[in-house]
């Protein structure tokens, strides 16, 4: 197995590890307040009320037949809110709704450096199975994985390597400042985005990767930064819990080398990455 990049200085802001679900068909209101008496145990404190996100799946049909990218809606009553669940120094979530749950580390304004995927996942996996528990201890219906997610965000701040947003061939290796002729010159701002298939072991497609690029100017000094999202999504790589994180293991994987492949050696050595 080819040994993955590591870098000791990674600008990553925020990991989310994601499982969605077929809708739980008992989940009602009720059911976050009984939740979260087993959260709020672990460290959880704070609640947080939000919208629900929508069910998104990977689809690799033609795209005369169907988008790539297909989201579920809901025709009947509304379903439940999404409620997040969050430690007291705000670095960790935990989110869920009738047909999701996630975990996110975010960094935030505190200097906790990232803490590394496998300690991300160590937590994912310990809740995730509290989750399932707790449906089956309430008979809230069968707990079915149908697709698998993994983001990491990323801010990449001017100085170092950069000044400003239209120097984006400093940064990625896939973008460069070459015109036809002389009339454009450096843009004021630019960026990008990227889909990729990730295949299984037999070559089959089970997921996409996505890479996005958005310009920005952080808030407390207007300082510009280039937010890049990295987002692996596809089905269970297997049954149960189990083939949630088998996908998010390849996903993991297919984020760390998509990052260091379109990004410039200059920017490796600023993030400190280590021989392979």
């Amino acid at each position: 197995m080819r040994r993955l990049p590591e870098f000791d200085d990674p600008p990553v802001i925020e990991v989310a590890l994601s499982a969605q679900l077929e809708p739980l068909a008992g989940f009602r209101v009720v059911h976050f307040g009984l939740l979260w008496e087993r959260f709020r145990d672990k460290g959880f404190r704070s609640v947080e009320e939000h919208g629900p996100l929508d069910s998104v799946l990977e689809t690799f049909e033609p795209a005369t037949r169907e988008p790539a990218i297909q989201v579920r809606m809901f025709e009947d009553s509304p379903p439940p809110p999404r409620v997040w669940f969050v430690n007291e120094v705000g670095t960790e979530l935990i989110q869920v709704q009738s047909d999701r749950f996630v975990h996110n580390w975010r960094k935030g304004r505190t200097t906790v450096p990232y803490p590394r995927y496998k300690n991300i996942r160590s937590r994912f996996l310990d809740e995730l199975k509290m989750f399932e528990q707790f449906t089956a201890a309430e008979e809230l219906g069968r707990f079915q994985p149908t697709q698998c997610e993994i983001t990491y965000i990323n801010h990449i701040l001017a100085g170092d390597g950069w000044a400003s947003h239209g120097e984006l061939e400093n940064v990625f290796t896939i973008w460069q400042n070459k015109f036809s002729d002389d009339f454009l010159r450096l843009p004021e701002d630019a960026g990008f985005a990227l889909r990729f298939r990730i295949p299984d072991s037999n070559g089959a497609p089970i997921g996409r990767l996505h890479i996005a690029l958005q310009p920005a100017f952080r808030g407390s000094d207007k300082k510009p930064v280039l937010i890049l999202t990295l987002t692996a999504r596809g089905a269970p790589a297997g049954n149960g819990i189990p083939g949630i994180l088998s996908f998010l293991d390849l996903g993991h994987d297919w984020i760390v080398q998509g990052f260091t492949s379109i990004t410039t050696p200059q920017m490796h050595r600023i993030w400190r990455k280590t021989d392979d």
